[in-house]
């Protein structure tokens, strides 16, 4: 009997490992992509900038990805509005992969526990499940950093907005902090085996479906977060990296109730110092 318990503790460790190693992979991969899209268009980091938080994105090149940004927006095609569409794609997966490794581990737990056989294919079917909603949200992205293009609030240099539009998105962003809504979605994420338990179904088309609606709740308690690289500068590296590890604590920690609240206040002063100054 301990043999058969030690084998089934050694299999389902194994899993986690794997799913784990997996998931972070895809980010590092996703992380290294974003860096030379970065690096492909140049970007650094003026000193006047960075008193009010904005990355200076110094553009140079004519390839598609450059052409996405220029002010030039008559030139928009397919092809740039696919190539936007895929740098908020790739931005997506390299901060919110992190995030959602616990309840990914939770759903390979729960998958094990109820005797399907195999861990790949019903994680991989989960995960796209979550990465199409987000997938969705990229799309919107991609639309509404066309449209702020062309309304001239988005510069095409900095790829960052105006202290006006920066402060009011910061404000909104720390406001939402506080929200029921913000609660309700937030819990969902920080207690995955009660979210799994809660509306498990079988099968690759429930594994599908579990992973769209935890997609849903990931984009209700961070769309605000990410929309604030408006403010910040799309590309920002550093912004990045700091809003994911931001992001993966207030999931994960016991205290990120208090975190996200704290960190509401922040936003929202510093949104209305943006505007003020």
């Amino acid at each position: 009997m301990n043999g058969s318990s030690d084998k089934y503790t050694a299999s389902a460790l194994s899993e986690r490992l794997l799913v784990a190693g997996g998931l972070v992979a895809v980010s590092a991969l996703a992380w290294v992509y974003t860096i030379r899209m970065a690096r492909s268009m140049g970007v650094s980091v003026h000193p006047a900038a960075a008193k009010v938080g904005h990355a200076a994105h110094q553009m140079s090149g004519h390839d598609t990805m450059h052409s996405a940004f220029t002010p030039h927006l008559a030139n928009w095609g397919a092809a740039e509005l696919w190539m936007t569409f895929v740098m908020w794609s790739v931005m997506m997966a390299a901060m919110m992969l992190p995030t959602a490794i616990p309840m990914v581990l939770a759903f390979a737990s729960v998958n094990r526990q109820s005797g399907k056989k195999g861990v790949l294919m019903p994680v991989g079917v989960f995960s796209a499940g979550y990465l199409g909603v987000w997938a969705v949200f990229c799309t919107g992205a991609t639309a509404l950093q066309w449209g702020l293009l062309r309304a001239a609030l988005l510069s095409p240099l900095t790829l960052a907005s105006g202290p006006l539009l920066g402060g009011v998105l910061l404000i909104l962003a720390g406001i939402f902090q506080w929200t029921p809504w913000k609660e309700a979605c937030m819990q969902k994420c920080r207690n995955p085996l009660g979210y799994l338990l809660t509306h498990w179904q079988p099968g690759r088309l429930g594994a599908f479906r579990l992973g769209s609606r935890f997609g849903i709740y990931c984009v209700g308690c961070c769309w605000l977060l990410m929309l604030i690289c408006f403010s910040l500068g799309v590309m920002n590296l550093v912004w990045m990296a700091v809003l994911t590890i931001f992001m993966l604590v207030e999931k994960i920690s016991a205290a990120g109730r208090t975190i996200s609240r704290a960190a509401g206040i922040v936003l929202a002063i510093w949104g209305g110092w943006m505007i003020i100054c």
